[in-house]
């Protein structure tokens, strides 16, 4: 049986560059009745414990590094047992939110994580950070894009560690690549499809970020 996808939203701030924002984000949990994987910790353990229910957690997977992605990530790694996995070059951004205890281990282009006999393969999509990850679930015909790519366009670049040249590449090579039915869960607001992204990619290059 393939893996189910559960999801919680969980309410906090955002804070880079000397500048706080309150935000909504997504919570996504892959797994059967046994165990899952958690997509990003952001503001509250309990909320993300409820969805989790009695299950083993096999990872906590950080899509990248911004506080209002990683801020509960070493209690949910604590209260779970599961290690936290971040792609290495957001170790920038981890350390400015967790300073004194670093991820478990590390994400990297191609690896194939597998839950609930369902595979989560790992593209690193740098631009919204330079360690941003997305995950492909081919089985079930889903990808997790963090805040690479919304409902709408990229992800924000205009804050330090970003760049849009870079976002722009990433979803054209990487995502915007895949089977256009692909259903894309996003790290805050609606999900969205590739089909119904990809068409817009030259007026996202035209505004610019």
């Amino acid at each position: 049986m393939a893996a189910r996808i559960d999801h919680t939203v969980t309410s906090g701030t955002f804070s880079l560059d000397g500048q706080t924002f309150d935000v909504d984000n997504n919570v996504w949990v892959i797994g059967d009745d046994a165990e899952c994987v958690v997509l990003d910790a952001p503001h509250d353990v309990d909320a993300i414990r409820t969805v989790i229910g009695g299950r083993t957690v096999r990872a906590i997977i950080a899509t990248h590094a911004h506080d209002d992605h990683v801020r509960v990530a070493p209690a949910l790694a604590d209260a779970t047992g599961a290690p936290v996995l971040l792609h290495p070059a957001d170790r920038v951004l981890w350390d400015q939110v967790h300073p004194q205890r670093p991820p478990d281990g590390e994400l990297t282009d191609g690896q194939q994580l597998t839950v609930a006999d369902t595979v989560l393969r790992v593209l690193h999509t740098p631009g919204h950070s330079p360690g941003a990850c997305s995950l492909h679930a081919p089985d079930l015909g889903v990808l997790f894009t963090g805040d690479t790519l919304f409902a709408g366009g990229p992800g924000a670049t205009g804050r330090s560690y970003s760049d849009f040249g870079t976002i722009i590449a990433s979803i054209r090579d990487r995502l915007l690549t895949l089977p256009a039915a692909t259903v894309v869960h996003t790290g805050h607001g609606d999900s969205t499809t590739i089909g119904a992204e990809a068409p817009h990619l030259a007026e996202w290059i035209s505004r610019g970020h």
